[in-house]
């Protein structure tokens, strides 16, 4: 079909070209044949078609004989179609996709991030790029007609599949990222059929917490973005105890489960999560956690989950002696609800986060697009540049062959994210300062030093060792891990699934590696 198209479009040039040529060797010959004329040689015929048929007429060059004036007439009927159908051509190719293609190849240097469709998330996302790489080029692959809105950044919008774009890249420059932002668009998203097989990296939406699918495709999961955000910026402090989560769908269960895997501040810490909301299916996944915690009974030994089955508003004793409620409905306009109504109605000492899509002033909010929807959450090389680096310090300390960041799977990415996150808590713990909310080199280096200073006491060591091994108990356990006598990775078996008491003096100086660590990761932060 291609080919017949391309056939016909060449006859039709080629014909309109005998055409033409033959009208100027009928005007040259006619006119040369008077002694009148002033057009003498096919020179000056050809100059006469062009003034006639561009409707300039500059009048030095006339036709005089009749068969010249025939001519004339013809060029002069024709020049009014040219000039139509040459102005419909140029607003053609300015309205349609001409012009953007057009734009491409021009930038083909530039950085190119590719969303397959507007909306909310993808306009965000596009526009920290663009603060972030100024050498960006925004493109939304659909057409701009649709959509009131138009950004405060430059962008092209072209309806167009990833396939094309790319193969206007040329391979020039870095890499096309393309951004699937609907959530589990990868599998319904036609645009998404074989992206696998380009050179591009693809960052596609999900709500499974997959992060990785084949070498090119990763996953990211808005709701653990917004738990990572979260606890980072508001980290657990010593005098918290008691800890309220209303709301347990999408965004409740993976502030829970970073709150689980990261939340270790001291080997005698008691904090009692209450948590309100639907819990049977999490608790169904994760039916080891009561190994670790006491399930549904506060305790004074250590942490608790207590899954209510009544409403959080039927519970006004906790709520109002409770160091920290934070409101997670995946429904924003019933966590607004529940905000004014607790404020309201309570008496609340503790303080309230509410997960708000957008900035309030005078609340104390978390997951803004704003600050889920960035590169550093997204692209995530920034957000986990503290673990690939612990995975490449681990790499050099051992002589056997292990593997890098890109070829780990999904849990041991995860067991290394786990450790990432918790060297702030290590931090704020080393230095006692609890307003320390970024992973900063210097603190690090600092946290580093008081730990060499510390070690020599066997009070001090035993607690440092006994709080990593319950960073890591939690690790294994959360992801239904069980004593073994010898590891085995398929049956999920670890011999130091123990309490710490039962470690043998070996396996606890293993835990020594997590604090030593720091001492070699803040040069890598730092560079």
């Amino acid at each position: 079909m291609m080919k017949t198209r391309k056939n016909f479009y060449l006859y039709l040039i080629v014909t309109i070209v005998l055409i033409y040529v033959g009208l100027l060797t009928i005007l040259y010959y006619s006119e040369s044949s008077s002694s009148d004329a002033a057009i003498r040689t096919f020179g000056d015929a050809f100059w006469y078609s062009l003034v006639t048929l561009t409707t300039v007429g500059y009048g030095d060059l006339v036709p005089v004989t009749p068969l010249g004036h025939l001519v004339g007439m013809i060029f002069l009927f024709l020049s009014a179609g040219i000039m139509v159908t040459l102005f419909g051509a140029v607003v053609s190719f300015l309205t349609s996709e001409g012009m953007p293609f057009f734009m491409l190849r021009l930038q083909r240097h530039k950085n190119w991030y590719y969303f397959a469709d507007y909306g909310v998330e993808s306009n965000t996302l596009a526009a920290n790029i663009y603060k972030e790489d100024p050498n960006a080029l925004i493109i939304y692959g659909e057409r701009r007609s649709g959509h009131n809105e138009i950004p405060n950044y430059p962008c092209i919008y072209l309806s167009a599949s990833p396939h094309k774009i790319v193969a206007k890249k040329k391979n020039i420059g870095t890499k096309c990222k393309i951004f699937l932002m609907k959530e589990n668009d990868i599998g319904v998203n036609s645009r998404a059929v074989n992206l696998h097989e380009l050179p591009v990296e693809v960052y596609a939406r999900t709500t499974n917490g997959q992060d990785k699918l084949s070498g090119n495709i990763n996953f990211f999961h808005s709701y653990e973005c917004c738990a990572r955000q979260y606890w980072r910026s508001k980290p657990l402090c010593r005098h918290e105890n008691t800890i309220v989560l209303i709301g347990f769908g999408n965004y409740g269960s993976s502030i829970l489960e970073r709150a689980i895997l990261t939340n270790i501040i001291s080997a005698e810490q008691h904090v009692a999560y209450h948590i309100f909301g639907p819990a049977g299916e999490f608790l169904a996944v994760h039916d080891r956690l009561g190994e670790l915690f006491s399930l549904n009974k506060e305790s004074s030994e250590g942490d608790s989950l207590l899954f209510h089955k009544e409403t959080w508003a039927e519970n006004r004793s906790v709520l109002e002696r409770a160091d920290r409620i934070i409101i997670c409905e995946d429904d924003e306009q019933k966590g607004w609800s529940i905000f004014w109504t607790l404020n309201k109605y309570y008496r609340i000492s503790g303080r309230i986060d509410l997960r708000s899509s957008r900035r309030a002033p005078g609340v104390s909010y978390f997951g803004t697009n704003e600050d889920i929807y960035t590169s550093q959450q997204i692209i995530r090389t920034g957000l986990n540049k503290a673990a690939i680096t612990i995975n490449e310090l681990f790499r050099r300390s051992v002589s056997y062959p292990t593997l890098a960041w890109n070829e780990l799977d999904d849990l041991h990415r995860q067991s290394k994210i786990a450790a990432a996150d918790h060297l702030l808590m290590k931090t704020r713990i080393l230095l006692r300062d609890e307003t320390i909310t970024e992973l900063r080199a210097s603190k690090v280096k600092k946290a580093y030093e008081r730990y060499c200073r510390t070690i020599h006491s066997e009070t001090a060591k035993e607690m440092y060792r006994k709080l990593d091994h319950m960073r890591w108990l939690r690790f294994y356990i959360f992801y239904n891990w069980s004593y073994g006598p010898v590891r085995d990775d398929e049956a999920r078996q670890h011999p130091m699934l123990c309490p710490y008491e039962k470690l043998t003096p070996e396996q606890r100086r293993e835990r020594d590696a997590a604090w030593e660590l720091m001492g070699s990761i803040f040069s890598e932060l730092e560079g």
